[in-house]
């Protein structure tokens, strides 16, 4: 006799709009099984009455055949006595207790929603807010847990029956699609001026707008999580006039293309760059452009302003059906920038929009669904065949890092630079959205609201906040405001820390932790840092040997003065006899003579361990780069003029190690002196520029690996900004492995400052 079994599930991870809630039903009622199945704040619950062997199949199926973009974190069953249910059914949600259940990013349009829009018979045909369970808005439209219409930006849109009945259909795949919607009931597009006057609405706004772009004028264009301006990217003009007035004068824009083959005209593509084109999170994609005979491939699609002087383009395929119906009416590559002036966040508000942009676009392209919280697009490059998230925003935010250990409820407020906040809540930690440098009153404020949202989203009650030691950090500060308990993080023990947890590492390691600037706890700069690591606490072991940077904030964007500095620590005033050295040529006789006098009485001339320093000092040495329009200009010039000469594995004698002066014999120094000796030499014997580089990218490849040996810890962690670089990073991996050394390096969370936020409380709450 076949006995009857009632099964409770409880299911949590990220299971809430992706559809979980229709693939349970179905699989239910295919197996023939009767109860019901709804949300809760803590995930999907639900109840399965039948069969022995159809409830045993049941629960193998869920994990087995469970919706693509979902993912569990636990599933937990508990056997009942039957209830003797009729039928399956989807019960209203429960909102009520902790809210742990995980919430979806933004994802890609899937391919049934594309043919929708692209098929001329089908009623969302050319309609820019389709969605089905499979794609569509989701972080950027929820106010709270669970995820239902109405705790989403779309309560404010009844479908209408059409609509209702896709809704209410368990074969359709818009059943149960909390953002269904079409031309009858849905949102709807308008054209704006620069004064906030509607010129066209739906179909009309859409070719109007697209006519603006064709006649060289700049759009903005009201997105998923805030806006973009978008340019033809073949007009030169237009990219320099979108330039001039964002204030961009040289930083890569990146671009939005049609398809992959227009992409491939372009740049080299692998097959794992392809897969992160087409994957859910559509980040832009960093791209190398298609060369021949060492030169690049000169092509009229973009425009020579759009990546100056870079190798790389940033590329993103459409991922709203807005973008897709944009670039195929264009058929051109398009500038899709943030919606913002350099150093501001980005606009999620059509009306603050013509406020802040108004000096910046020619029209608007709005929406009247509201933006609960701005994402901004994710970059992401290629590095030793993993994706590294360089930027992590849409597509990845706000999926938690799981860490082993349960952690009270706490804040981390990041770093000055790059910012994002994190919150923890049980084993979860949650990283914010990028949200940018806060050198503003509004990224400043960007940072409170994000802040307040994550903490409500996840219903984080905080007993504690961690952040960095240095107190001119205007994320430092607000954590001394809130009145909260306050931990800090020495700045690259977080960077070490933030790998730690991302690789799950636990226990000791070599931290090797590359940056611009860190506050040490002796109160000088870091940032060519070696550290003996535990999630918990560090010990520095190695460091580079420090110099002066004349005019301080000035030096971190003059390349020239962190050279002058560099050689004045190595020769003192004569290096102000040799005009011929780029550095001290790159100055007038007058500026000379204030800097002489600064770095003689050490006015203003704070002393760093800094690689980042040092590979602006070595850019400006070698005579690629004496100013920088933007952060990490002289770096990334550094690595680019590598692809100019063939594969080397020549190096500079190695830098000499010496114990620190003091108490700690411990500390070892790397003097970079004779490396330094050795580029000028290189350089006063016509030396290529791109030989001197691989050179010395070659030179700190093997300081990792000879710093390594000395310490004899076999995991090597690298962290910090300097391992954005591909070249550095890869040569490193690549010589520590054939030392027979472990090394761990960054995926999913950036290894710059992005990724302070996560160290600061993996490291902040293991200590405690």
């Amino acid at each position: 006799m076949t006995r009857i079994r009632r099964v409770h599930i409880a299911i949590r991870g990220a299971v809430q709009g992706v559809g979980f809630r229709p693939f349970v039903y179905r699989l239910a009622t295919d197996l023939h099984l009767t109860g019901w199945v709804m949300n809760s704040s803590q995930g999907v619950f639900a109840e399965a009455e039948g069969n022995e062997d159809a409830i045993e199949q049941f629960l193998l199926r869920i994990e087995r055949e469970k919706p693509p973009r979902s993912f569990i974190q636990s599933l937990e069953y508990t056997h009942l006595d039957p209830e003797g249910f009729s039928s399956f059914k989807i019960r209203a949600s429960n909102g009520q207790g902790e809210r742990s259940a995980l919430i979806l990013p933004d994802i890609a349009t899937c391919p049934d929603c594309l043919a929708d829009i692209n098929d001329p018979s089908n009623r969302r045909y050319r309609y820019p807010f389709t969605n089905c369970t499979n794609c569509g808005p989701r972080f950027t439209i929820i106010h709270a847990l669970p995820y239902d219409r109405p705790n989403t930006s779309m309560k404010e849109f009844t479908m209408c029956e059409a609509c209702r009945e896709e809704y209410e259909d368990p074969a359709n795949r818009r059943f149960h699609a909390q953002p269904n919607a079409c031309p009858v009931c849905g949102p709807h597009v308008e054209l704006w001026d620069a004064t906030g006057a509607c010129l066209a609405l739906r179909d009309d706004a859409i070719d109007r707008a697209v006519k603006s772009i064709r006649d060289g004028r700049i759009l903005a264009v009201k997105g998923l999580g805030g806006f973009h301006l978008m340019v033809d990217a073949r007009n030169q003009d237009a990219v320099l006039r979108l330039r001039e007035r964002k204030h961009r004068e040289e930083k890569p824009l990146a671009l939005l293309m049609l398809a992959l083959d227009h992409v491939k005209a372009l740049c080299q593509v692998s097959p794992l760059e392809e897969r992160l084109l087409h994957s859910p999170e559509a980040p832009i994609v960093l791209l190398a452009k298609k060369r021949r005979n060492g030169l690049e491939l000169l092509r009229e699609d973009v425009a020579p302003g759009v990546a100056p002087d870079n190798p790389y383009l940033g590329v993103m395929l459409p991922y709203t059906p807005l973008h897709h119906i944009l670039a195929a009416a264009t058929g051109f590559p398009l500038v899709a920038t943030s919606g913002n002036m350099t150093d501001e966040p980005i606009c999620t508000d059509e009306r603050e929009a013509t406020a802040r942009l108004g000096a910046i676009a020619d029209l608007f392209l709005v929406h009247n669904r509201p933006i609960i919280r701005y994402v901004d697009d994710s970059v992401v490059r290629v590095m030793m065949g993993r994706e590294l998230v360089m930027r992590r925003a849409r597509g990845y935010a706000p999926l938690p890092v799981a860490i082993s250990s349960r952690m009270s409820d706490t804040i981390a407020v990041g770093a000055h630079l790059k910012n994002t906040v994190a919150v923890s809540n049980g084993q979860n930690i949650f990283v914010s959205q990028h949200i940018g440098d806060l050198d503003t009153p509004q990224s400043l404020e960007s940072f409170r609201s994000t802040l307040k949202d994550l903490l409500s989203l996840f219903d984080v009650h905080p007993t504690r906040v961690i952040a960095d030691l240095h107190p001119d950090y205007r994320s430092t500060q607000e954590a001394q405001a809130s009145g909260l308990p306050l931990s800090t993080v020495q700045h690259h023990h977080a960077h070490i820390a933030s790998c730690m947890a991302e690789n799950q590492l636990e226990g000791a390691v070599l931290g090797v932790a590359w940056d611009g600037t860190g506050l040490g706890p002796d109160g000088t700069i870091w940032g060519g840092e070696f550290l003996r690591c535990t999630p918990s606490t560090f010990h520095r072991v190695a460091s580079f040997r420090t110099f002066p940077l004349p005019g301080s904030e000035h030096a971190v964007k003059e390349p020239r003065r962190a050279a002058l500095g560099l050689l004045h620590e190595m020769m003192g005033n004569a290096v102000f006899d040799d005009v011929t050295v780029p550095p001290v040529s790159a100055f007038t006789p007058a500026e000379l003579t204030t800097l002489r006098r600064m770095l003689k009485q050490g006015i203003n001339s704070p002393l760093t361990s800094s690689a980042g320093r040092l590979f602006d000092a070595v850019a400006s040495l070698t005579g690629l780069r004496q100013r920088m329009s933007f952060e990490g200009q002289a770096a990334m010039e550094m690595e680019f003029s590598v692809a100019a000469v063939a594969s080397t594995d020549e190096t500079y004698s190695l830098p000499t190690l010496i114990a620190a002066p003091g108490k700690d014999s411990s500390h070892l120094i790397i003097d970079w002196a004779p490396v330094i000796m050795q580029i000028l030499n290189d350089r006063q014997h016509g030396i290529p520029t791109g030989m001197m580089s691989a050179r010395f990218h070659n030179t700190l490849a093997e300081v990792v690996v000879q710093v390594a040996q000395q310490m004899g810890e076999r995991r090597v962690v690298l962290s910090g900004g300097c391992f954005q670089n591909r070249y550095l990073t890869e040569r490193t991996v690549m010589r520590l492995e054939q030392e027979g050394y472990r090394a761990y390096w960054h995926q999913r969370v950036p290894p710059n400052d992005g990724g302070i936020a996560l160290g600061q409380l993996y490291a902040a709450g293991v200590r405690l």
